[in-house]
């Protein structure tokens, strides 16, 4: 979708839930043939991750995973159609209320299940707190910008994770009151997914390593939340009750986030993006 401005202002001219479809469906008939090797990591990564699953049943998954893919795209068009609770359902939302008029910094921390962005643009309107989001902008200089421009208009501050996001970070969660960051600790580097681990021996690295030292640093609290497509543009968003480092040894908050969100990831691997990025047969250090 946003290889194409044609297809991207088509689908905010669309009804969302048929510019969701539309998205999906070229997503899965179009893009992922000529992503044979994304598709073929995909496969084997489902495989290790859901052994007990039929193979039958694991293409199954596969194909609705790119369809995913195409909708969340499609979506980018349509976020402030979303963002209301006809398509966002929130798990014990009383208590998630109350997490988040809590005092103080707060640091949320997700994957790239269902519609990410999406969740983005929830923060934003659930709460009066500041937002910062944090992301990697595609190689392309005008997909770039335009994701820069959608981001931006949902998500508040959106800043790229280069050299200078650190202090960045740094400065908005202490200077603002009761400021809120947005980081995807699932990104790739090197080829490889580092987190969730998934068993393997691997330390905090990249965008996890970063929040937690920012995190202390801040005084800020961890909430680990994802968002999970139901239906076609309908969503359920699941969160575990914030962690704060203040009384946490690093480890147990890390493994606490592990478990929570690398079980989201297999439950929901059939959303989840980063199933192709990985290498689950690799080496790890």
């Amino acid at each position: 979708m946003l290889s194409s401005p044609f297809l991207f202002a088509l689908c905010r001219l669309l009804p969302a839930s048929i510019a969701s479809w539309l998205g999906g469906w070229l997503s899965a008939h179009v893009a992922r043939r000529r992503m044979r090797l994304r598709d073929a990591r995909a496969r084997t990564n489902l495989a290790l991750l859901c052994p007990d699953i039929p193979q039958a049943e694991q293409e199954k998954m596969l194909t609705r995973r790119w369809f995913n893919v195409g909708q969340t795209m499609a979506e980018l068009a349509n976020i402030d159609r979303l963002v209301n609770p006809a398509h966002v359902e929130i798990d014990q939302e009383a208590a998630y209320r109350a997490a988040l008029a809590a005092p103080g910094p707060m640091i949320f921390l997700t994957t790239h299940i269902g519609n990410w962005d999406l969740m983005a643009a929830h923060l934003k309107d659930a709460t009066d707190r500041p937002g910062l989001g944090v992301y990697d902008p595609p190689p392309n200089v005008a997909q770039a910008a335009m994701l820069k421009r959608a981001r931006e208009s949902y998500m508040g501050e959106a800043i790229t994770g280069n050299s200078g996001a650190a202090r960045t970070i740094l400065r908005h969660l202490t200077q603002k009151d009761r400021a809120m960051l947005y980081i995807l600790v699932d990104e790739r580097a090197e080829q490889q997914v580092a987190f969730p681990r998934f068993g393997r021996p691997l330390e905090p690295t990249g965008n996890l390593s970063i929040a937690l030292r920012l995190g202390k640093a801040a005084g800020a609290q961890f909430l680990p939340f994802y968002l999970a497509r139901t239906k076609g543009p309908h969503f359920k968003l699941f969160w575990h009750p914030p962690l704060d480092p203040r009384t946490m040894e690093q480890e147990e908050l890390v493994a606490t986030v592990d478990a929570f969100l690398g079980a989201a990831c297999i439950a929901h691997a059939d959303q989840w993006l980063a199933l192709h990025d990985m290498d689950l047969t690799a080496p790890t250090a």
